[in-house]
């Protein structure tokens, strides 16, 4: 079969699917405190729904899903849903992506589904930071879940994703680093993008990875690059005792669009081709009307080829993404 590519001759291998809107947090930066207009249960794709669609897009040379929300584990028996997409003859990757609160229930049965990789996102490590940031006092229950995930060696690695804000992030940075390279995990800093429901992101609030590695580097030494993948988000580095990994996805400062391999499910059965998107293309509803495996593939090659050269922030011809971050997945 013919690979999965863009107008622009990007090869797509990487699929975000996020399985509900739903979120136990109401950061900040994400939405607002009352939350947000949940969708219906009936509107959300079943576990079959997202198996197959998974499955046509193993087929058409998809490598690596990702498993999202909102938060994915307040929706029941991901750990079913983590068993079915690991059967998919071809995937090279399951991961999932979480803010850590239902860890210390779900890792065992996450690790025993088939589950390889996790993200887990947490952006203080100070408990009054953490809950004005969140709206909600679960560092500690976060903290267990990481402890609770050190128990599973099948999930590796343990990746924790910051996003960085000035004013916010940079007294932290040292102590992620040092919890990072005492426990093994990998530490990574998100730059804070405009996909924020209040829409009160700012220009000036970005903290660069290029600011977070000069706090680093004070302190370490020069850090030594990472050679990965050219599709890869994160600018990789080690420390030049080998003990330790960082990176930085800058998508603002230094955008990776020109290599992005990646599309997007929702869990309303919307299919994305970018994170800043203003349209997308529907296949709940084809799926639900009985398409063949062959229409819905089409549909999907088409909505690929269409895909969005780049997102244009800090440009004149930015638009707001039609959805924020919850909404859409991460």
């Amino acid at each position: 079969m013919d690979p999965l590519v863009d107008s622009y001759g990007r090869r797509i291998r990487n699929l975000r699917i996020s399985i509900t809107d739903k979120c136990n947090f109401r950061c900040t930066y994400c939405m607002p405190a009352e939350g947000l207009p949940w969708l219906k249960k009936a509107e959300i794709l079943t576990y079959e729904e997202i198996e197959r669609l998974a499955r046509l897009a193993v087929r058409m040379g998809i490598e690596q899903i990702r498993l999202t929300g909102g938060e994915p584990l307040v929706r029941r028996d991901v750990p079913e849903l983590v068993r079915r997409l690991r059967q998919i003859e071809g995937l090279h990757s399951l991961s999932l992506t979480t803010n850590g609160v239902l860890l210390k229930q779900l890792a065992r049965p996450l690790a025993e589904a088939g589950l390889t990789r996790i993200n887990v996102s947490l952006d203080s490590l100070v408990r009054e930071k953490f809950a004005r940031l969140t709206r909600r006092d679960q560092l500690d229950r976060v903290l267990e879940g990481l402890e609770e995930l050190e128990k599973y060696p099948t999930i590796r690695p343990i990746k924790i994703n910051a996003v960085a804000m000035r004013g916010f992030t940079e007294e932290e940075v040292l102590d992620f680093v040092r919890l990072a390279r005492r426990k093994g995990y990998v530490m990574r800093w998100i730059e804070f993008m405009p996909l924020d429901a209040d829409q009160i992101w700012r220009k000036e609030d970005i903290l660069t990875g290029a600011e977070i590695k000069a706090i680093i580097e004070a302190e370490y030494g020069p850090l030594v690059p990472i050679q990965g993948d050219s599709a890869e988000t994160a600018r990789r580095y080690t420390f030049s005792d080998g003990v330790g990994e960082v990176g930085f996805i800058n998508p603002v400062s230094e955008p990776f669009c020109s290599t992005c391999d990646r599309i997007r499910l929702t869990a309303d059965g919307q299919l994305r081709t970018c994170l800043f998107a203003t349209e997308e293309t529907d296949l709940r509803t084809p799926l639900r009307s009985g398409a063949s495996d062959e229409e819905l593939m089409a549909i999907i090659r088409h909505a690929v080829w269409h895909k969005e050269l780049k997102h244009y922030i800090g440009d004149k011809r930015f638009r707001r993404a039609n959805r924020t971050m919850s909404m859409i997945g991460g």
